[in-house]
């Protein structure tokens, strides 16, 4: 599996972001083809201090080039597109492959 994270910094109207990225944003990422599963919180808090995120979001592919694949396509693009219109402090892209643990 591999994951795509982003990080969201706090925005300059937190009210509008959580709007915005619930009824018009969240929709377009779901037509990302080969996308699994995905996940998102506003709820992000730190172990100490202040948490330098406002909201996380999470996605599955099966792989990177999944992941690829999916960031490449029409509505890859224009889900990358969107993100001007509510993320004003910026974004924090990050993708891993997931390796699983054992105890």
């Amino acid at each position: 599996m591999h994951k795509l994270v982003v990080l969201y910094p706090q925005p300059a109207d937190s009210d509008h972001f959580r709007h915005y990225y619930v009824t018009t944003h969240l929709p377009l990422v779901t037509r990302m083809p080969g996308l699994l599963a995905w996940r998102y919180s506003f709820d992000v808090a730190a172990t100490e201090g202040q948490t330098p995120y406002f909201a996380i979001f999470e996605a599955e592919f099966a792989d990177a080039a999944a992941m690829t694949a999916a960031r490449t396509s029409p509505q890859g693009r224009q889900a990358a597109a969107d993100v001007a219109n509510y993320a004003t402090g910026g974004a924090v892209v990050i993708h891993y492959p997931v390796q699983e643990g054992t105890i």
